[in-house]
């Protein structure tokens, strides 16, 4: 694999986009449409024998049309073309090809597979490497390249070679709702040329990649070969794996899904993986938990927090989650209580950890950030946790001036203390009527202002537990 010519993939000077359409339903309309919404500052040729203008640009009747050469060429025609258009792109310096189009070997059939094979002999025959089939190609924010909607603009540190175009997307969308920005995120599909070598070989070595997600169901190297490609990865960055097609069911669904074999190598997908040092995840949901923890928190090495948010019954449960999750709330120390006294708070011996809101009382020194503020300062405590999820009887407009108020004072918390802080902003499930709803806004709201702070986050403590859980684990690993 040549690193140079990935990287190329990744920054090139000028695009095709072969079955580019102004039909706002199809494929070609999206992919042509893409570069253009993401700003990409080269050339974008649509090609369509049957239409000359699309999107504002002029459209070519093929790729032999276009004047001059072609860096990286898009497909969104039915498979089947695929041959001939590698044959024109050879005239045209075209040195990258995401194939977009699918029902290639996924569907098993004989004449698919050979039409796989026949596109990979022309491929290399023609020095072009190809990305897919059946995938939905790459995000770079750098370039203005993307394959979706609504994907964070701002480039960032966070690299994804993931083998699953759906959860490709869902990671970018969720990933951006949590403030994570990306340097690339590659979605390879079938992998018939472009695998998962080649992918970490160049994300191992990509200044720009600081942290390295990765989606597999099915191998297309040896299980010994992947481990020890983690184990140069895990060198230089943090790697978290999904691993898809773990059961029976998922093994079946994977085969037609981008032709994997997600049960090759199936023994090393616990153990083997985890002693590289990858952090072995299982969700989607888990992946972006896990990223937020590795990418916008400083280390963590210990279990000890101090907490506090909610009402009594909040603080119950989530003071027993935690434990359940192995760490530790110690009580509050007694001269927090003394410092508490000396302000003239009427709950001094009253507080603890975690921090309860509801003896909060008008005018008292005793408040829920105030206490977080003297825990951060403690060396009994090894990270802070400020919980917004008050939902007390109050009047709307009561309970979003208490709920604001408290999120920016976890603000300055989160900004003056020498200890790691985030915050767990209570995520519920909306109808459609609940979006107007002042109660449910205002922790939109809070979410917002967290997220213009640079200040993590996480929807329920188990949530944030687990993925606390593997960055500690991450953290005391290293020297």
């Amino acid at each position: 694999m040549s690193e140079t010519l990935l990287d190329f993939m990744f920054h090139p000077r000028s695009i095709a986009v072969v079955g580019a359409s102004n039909n706002i339903e199809s494929h070609g309309h999206n992919h042509m449409n893409f570069q253009l919404t993401y700003g990409f500052k080269g050339e974008v040729y649509p090609i369509n024998p049957r239409q000359t203008e699309i999107l504002g640009r002029k459209a070519y009747p093929s790729l032999a049309d276009v004047p001059g050469d072609i860096d990286h060429v898009i497909i969104a025609v039915g498979i089947q073309n695929v041959p001939e258009i590698l044959s024109q792109a050879a005239g045209k310096g075209v040195r990258s090809m995401h194939i977009y189009s699918g029902r290639a070997s996924e569907t098993g059939r004989p004449e698919a597979i050979a039409l796989d094979q026949e596109i990979l002999k022309r491929a290399k025959q023609y020095g072009i490497r190809i990305l897919g089939p059946n995938a939905l190609g790459f995000f770079c924010p750098g370039s203005g390249i993307a394959f979706g909607y609504d994907f964070p603009e701002q480039p960032g540190h966070v690299g994804a070679m993931m083998q699953s175009g759906a959860n490709s997307t869902d990671l970018c969308h969720l990933a951006k709702l949590r403030g994570v920005k990306f340097s690339k995120v590659i979605s390879y599909g079938n992998a018939l040329d472009i695998n998962e070598v080649d992918l970490f070989e160049y994300f191992i070595d990509d200044p720009d990649t600081e942290l390295l997600l990765c989606y597999i169901e099915g191998l297309r190297c040896t299980p010994d070969k992947y481990l020890e490609l983690l184990r140069r990865a895990t060198a230089r960055k943090p790697v978290i794996v999904c691993h898809g097609g773990r059961t029976r069911a998922g093994t079946r669904f994977s085969a037609g899904h981008n032709a994997s074999r997600s049960d090759m190598g199936k023994d090393i997908w616990a153990g083997p993986v985890q002693e590289t040092g990858a952090s072995l995840i299982r969700t989607i949901d888990d992946m972006v938990d896990v990223t937020v923890a590795f990418s916008q928190l400083p280390p963590i090495k210990g279990f000890k927090l101090g907490t506090g948010g909610g009402g009594g019954g909040n603080c119950a449960l989530y003071s027993d989650e935690w434990e359940e999750n192995g760490f530790t709330l110690p009580p509050l120390p007694q001269e927090i209580r003394q410092e508490f006294k000396r302000r003239g708070s009427e709950a001094w011996d009253w507080m603890n950890n975690p921090a309860d809101y509801s003896i909060v009382a008008p005018g008292d020194a005793y408040t829920v950030p105030a206490a977080l503020a003297e825990m951060a300062k403690h060396p009994d405590y090894d990270f802070i946790v400020g919980y917004v999820g008050e939902d007390f009887p109050f009047k709307v407009e009561t309970l979003e001036k208490e709920i604001m108020t408290n999120a920016e004072e976890y603000i300055k918390v989160a900004k003056q203390s020498q200890k790691p802080f985030f915050a767990i902003v209570r995520d519920r499930s909306l109808g459609i009527r609940e979006f107007d709803s002042l109660r449910h806004k205002v922790y939109a709201r809070v979410r917002t202002r967290f997220l213009e702070e640079g200040i993590a986050f996480f929807p329920s403590v188990g949530q944030a537990a687990k993925a606390i859980k593997e960055y500690i684990g991450y953290c005391n690993k290293q020297k």
